[in-house]
């Protein structure tokens, strides 16, 4: 220990507490303190600091209070704040959807392309099953439209023959997203809409995630040559990330296997040649046999936090969880 220290601590100070003085006799009576309060919530001082008030009153040749005082009645009747009368947003309710099979849930975008100039764009329009990461469709056009949007959701159920009362799409809220067109179009087909919160990344992830695998993609080229380019492109992307690309979330199986009912089978003849391997060089697998291989039984977007830890394929049907929160 340090000898000073030891000194400061064998005789530490008194430390003198000082009473704050009674300041009654200097407070604003109430109709004076009424009167300031009525001056700065006043049409000309309601979007003012009360430092701004104070100079300008000044300025009148009028004193009031002080910049302190001024505060102090604000704070009483919690008016510190912004004091004038402003909309409110609506509070969004975070949706919560959940596929337990292929073609229950879809996710749809739109992400830009550069063309061959600056300033120069093409539109990628993505649907994709949320369960199998499955591109159902898409379609590169020249710009953003509702009436594009409607077509591809047409022939896009049309061509996977999907129970459309028991589809939801999911999409954030861009123009075409929110366009009546295709608003209307999702109710004639019985397809329930749901839309991602305002100002809220991470209620699309699908969505965003596939066009981060589309554009990290070694071959993605900086700029495309022209529409038909990027279509032409587009064709050899979307059969390879639906029939060869080994998804990390899929057990490394392809979209197309888990689409289309294959991946039980896949799974099994996967497990029975790691258990050959194991009955074959015991001593490699140091945490014993290999572990059964499981796919996902659900696949949610933004899955509740009340949901107990139970086999999640016994939770609820798309529609019902969607029901309140799709709207």
């Amino acid at each position: 220990m340090a000898r000073s220290t030891f000194y400061r601590r064998s005789k530490p100070k008194q430390r003198n507490v000082h009473q704050r003085r009674s300041s009654k006799h200097r407070r604003l009576p109430d109709d004076e303190r009424t009167a300031v309060r009525a001056v700065l919530n006043g049409e000309r001082f309601v979007d003012k600091a009360p430092a701004q008030i104070f100079a300008a009153l000044l300025d009148d040749g009028v004193y009031l209070c002080s910049i302190s005082t001024m505060y102090r009645i604000l704070h009483e009747h919690d008016e510190v704040r912004e004091r004038r009368k402003q909309a409110r947003h609506k509070k969004y309710a975070a949706p919560e959807l959940i596929a337990t099979a292929p073609n229950e849930v879809y996710s749809w975008d739109i992400t830009k392309l550069k063309g061959p100039e600056k300033w120069t764009y093409y539109y990628l329009y993505v649907i994709i099953d949320i369960h199998s990461r499955y591109v159902v469709g898409w379609m590169v056009a020249s710009r953003e439209s509702g009436e594009l949007a409607k077509d591809l959701i047409r022939e896009t159920c049309q061509r996977q023959n999907v129970d459309t009362s028991q589809l939801i799409i999911h999409s954030d809220r861009g123009a075409p997203m929110t366009s009546k067109v295709v608003a209307h179009l999702l109710s004639d087909l019985g397809v329930t809409k749901s839309l991602n919160r305002p100002y809220v990344s991470n209620d699309n992830p699908f969505s965003e995630s596939h066009f981060k695998t589309l554009k990290y993609q070694p071959s993605f080229p900086a700029r495309f040559g022209c529409i038909q380019d990027a279509r032409l492109f587009l064709h050899g992307f979307f059969d390879w990330y639906n029939n060869h690309h080994y998804h990390s979330g899929l057990e490394l199986m392809t979209p197309s296997v888990v689409h289309h009912g294959q991946a039980t089978s896949c799974n099994e003849l996967r497990q029975k040649v790691l258990l050959e391997a194991c009955d074959k060089n015991p001593e490699r697998f140091v945490r014993g046999r290999a572990r059964q291989l499981k796919l996902p039984t659900a696949v949610w977007i933004n899955k509740p936090k009340t949901v107990a830890e139970a086999p999640l394929a016994t939770a609820a049907s798309p529609a019902e969880v969607a029901q309140k929160s799709c709207k």
